[in-house]
């Protein structure tokens, strides 16, 4: 029985009905299309629900995650015990000026449209990232010679008590896939970015070139998670699996994909297991070959 279904009427005092989940398959929420139920997935629509649902959490020792569309994440196939807080119903977009405030579960590519519409430049590199405001402020998304550190001015987040805060650049300690949010355990509610006027053409010249490659280069036919690891210092993932010849490599439904090596994909109704599976043996195979530890960038939550 779902431990937290009493747990989930006391929900019902913040959300409406239609915003509560019980026993919810993670697979319906994560690009990778695996993962296992969530005893209870909410979303919030505004602010308060937010800051109400993490401190209802925290009062009563209930465990949480934030989620937005789950572009970066691994649910293991026994789901979640507690409460999944998914954010993608708070997407509202401002221009102001050479600024835009963003809520945290706007897509990164929208940003970009907006961007691109009030011929505002800074933003191209993320025009093609799956994944939403939130969760690239949180691990500080980046592509092609760009990253979120280069554009950003502020963020307003809720800390683990409930407490609003607003960082600065500074604050936020952002490096390669890091930042004060990981660090704090902070949920990111909005953000503002900082770009510069530009040409409406050559803003959108550089999204389309941007598009095109990575339509080129990445298996978009299929469910992933984006880039599988991280890039050591000094290397490129994606080198390294081509040249220990794991491009294609396949456990159960998992493959390496045969498109770029540093994507593990969901070829064929593939198990949370056989990803995790695959993703073992990748860094097995790059130790035993480089004495290189490869640390997953996909975030990895949930029960065996």
């Amino acid at each position: 029985m779902n431990q937290y279904k009493e747990f989930s009427t006391k929900l019902y005092n913040i959300l409406d009905i239609n915003n509560i989940a019980i026993d919810e398959p993670m697979k319906n929420h994560t690009s990778f299309k695996v993962g296992g139920p969530a005893d209870v997935l909410v979303t919030p629509q505004n602010y308060n629900q937010v800051v109400s649902v993490i401190k209802l959490c925290n009062e009563n020792n209930i465990p949480y995650y934030i989620v937005g569309k789950g572009s970066n994440l691994l649910v293991r196939d026994g789901g979640l015990r507690g409460i999944v807080v998914k954010l993608t119903k708070l997407d509202n977009i401002t221009v102001e000026g050479e600024k835009i405030v963003v809520q945290c579960g706007a897509d990164l590519c929208k940003v970009s449209d907006a961007a691109l519409e009030n011929k505002l430049t800074g933003f191209e590199f993320a025009c093609g990232i799956p994944g939403t405001v939130g969760g690239a402020v949180t691990m500080n998304a980046g592509a092609y010679n760009g990253e979120i550190s280069q554009v950003i001015e502020s963020s307003l987040v809720v800390d683990k008590s409930g407490n609003l805060l607003t960082l600065n650049k500074e604050e936020l300690e952002l490096g390669y896939r890091m930042s004060a949010i990981q660090k704090y355990e902070y949920t990111v509610l909005e953000t503002t970015f900082k770009l510069v006027y530009g040409e409406y053409e050559k803003i959108k010249q550089r999204i389309d070139d941007l598009t095109k490659k990575r339509e080129d280069k990445q298996p978009l036919e299929y469910p992933s998670a984006g880039s599988t690891f991280k890039r050591p210092e000094g290397y490129f993932t994606g080198k390294l699996i081509e040249e220990s010849a794991l491009k294609g490599f396949s456990l159960g439904g998992a493959q390496v994909s045969e498109k770029h090596g540093g994507f593990i994909i969901n070829k064929d109704n593939a198990t949370a297991s056989d990803i995790l599976n695959l993703i073992a043996h990748v860094q097995h195979t790059i130790k035993e070959r480089y004495n290189i530890d490869l640390d997953t960038e996909v975030r990895i939550i949930g029960e065996d």
